[in-house]
């Protein structure tokens, strides 16, 4: 069987006549019309029933969050739509582009003509939101966890404020799209770091694919209705990143019937719970650290069984993907210190990057992780409190000496493509 790592991937050699294997069936979700003609359907049918050029009408700005350079929003095939549409509902709006980067560097102008093409970049007015920036956001409100709402000012300071984005599965917010333009879309870092807090993270709600009880998704909502966010555009994407399905219109029904859809062609459920679990983070460029293959181990663990082996590989040609991610898990002295640290960590004084070592933290407390990554990364992995292998095979031979030949073996090719079911 091919699982993915890098750019070429590994076959994993094994029996699975006894194993199960989950796939998502996102690979079956074939277009019906192009992609534009799928947007402008959405656009012209919106959730709640009201277009975007009616919501322009009267208003004299308007902006839309678009997506940063770490999203593969197929922009090109929204914004133009969103534009014109815009101007005519208000043929004189002054219209921003506010880039919703989060807690990522700056997009680059580059990366923003990749994105949204020479036009677009020439000829309209884009905003880079900034996190750091105290001075280019100001606050609005308090959150449902008590965490300040602190939103960039070209978000607040606008008549109509819309976004574009996609849906995904989302290993703690459930799914991205819709509100999280909002949060951490366009917030200042002290609404993410409070957004993201240890408590929040810790919740058995926040996992992918749970919106109901999920806290963190709780706070998003709170937060883009405090922005008043009134309409986006939200597809889904194929596996060769075109738009497959769009929703557009009221922000939260839409975003509502995006999961819904995506939802159908994701889930899996293991019959029964594996004692060794191989997985993926998908491959190139997502698999390029360790800090993104939190994602694929953390649907490993949803389909483990108690103190089950997870095995991942991940190229992670980058290494760790970040540095005070990597001190965290190399100076702790155990997963289960480290978790307590972080527990203890009031929501005020959330630390940059501490929700991605917490959710691996957790997994390390439950269970043994062999990583397979690139050869340079084992003394890394190692000291990350890992075990190291050089491929698939190998790792699984580890794994069945810990738990035995007859272990039940799960194999979920691509763990960032499901959402595993209890």
């Amino acid at each position: 069987m091919h699982i993915p790592f890098g750019t070429t991937g590994m076959s994993l050699d094994c029996d699975l006549s006894k194993a199960e294997v989950l796939e998502s069936q996102i690979g079956t979700l074939k277009a019906e019309a192009t992609e534009d003609e799928l947007v402008l359907k959405a656009m012209a049918n919106p959730y709640g029933g009201t277009k975007l050029s009616e919501l322009a009408k009267g208003k004299k700005t308007a902006t839309i969050i678009i997506s940063d350079h770490t999203r593969p929003v197929p922009s090109k095939h929204i914004l133009p739509f969103m534009l014109k549409e815009l101007r005519e509902g208000s043929p004189d709006i002054k219209i921003s582009l506010l880039v919703a980067t989060g807690f990522h560097r700056a997009t680059t102008k580059e990366e923003l003509v990749n994105k949204v093409g020479q036009d677009i970049v020439d000829h309209e007015n884009i905003v880079i939101h900034d996190c750091q920036d105290a001075a280019s956001n100001v606050e609005i409100g308090v959150l449902p966890s008590g965490a300040k709402l602190v939103i960039d000012r070209v978000a607040v300071e606008t008549d109509l404020l819309v976004s574009e984005g996609f849906i995904e599965p989302h290993f703690f917010a459930g799914f991205s799209g819709g509100r999280k333009s909002v949060l951490p879309g366009v917030c200042d870092k002290v609404t993410v770091l409070g957004n993201h807090c240890s408590k929040f993270i810790a919740s058995d709600g926040a996992r992918t694919g749970i919106l109901d009880t999920n806290p963190i998704h709780k706070d998003m909502v709170a937060a883009a209705k405090l922005a008043k966010l009134q309409y986006i555009v939200n597809v889904v994407i194929d596996e060769e990143k075109h738009v497959a399905a769009a929703f557009a219109g009221d922000p939260f029904a839409a975003h509502e019937a995006g999961c819904t859809f995506l939802k159908g062609y994701c889930k899996v459920k293991p019959q029964q719970k594996g004692d060794i679990v191989v997985t993926s983070n998908g491959g190139a460029p997502l698999d390029q650290n360790v800090y993104q293959s939190v994602k694929g181990l953390s649907a490993a663990e949803a389909a483990a069984a108690k103190d089950a082996v997870l095995i991942i590989s991940s190229r992670c040609n980058d290494g760790s993907g970040g540095e005070d991610f990597y001190q965290m898990l190399k100076n702790c002295a155990s997963p289960q210190a480290l978790q307590e640290e972080v527990l203890a960590t009031p929501q005020e004084e959330t630390k940059p990057d501490q929700w991605e070592y917490q959710i691996l933290a957790r997994i390390l407390c439950k269970h043994k992780v062999i990583f397979v990554a690139d050869p340079a990364q084992k003394t890394l992995i190692e000291e990350m409190k890992m075990t190291y292998a050089s491929d698939v095979n190998t790792a699984l031979k580890l794994a069945q000496e810990i738990k035995g030949a007859d272990a039940h073996l799960v194999v979920i090719p691509n763990g960032i493509s499901v959402i595993v079911e209890p």
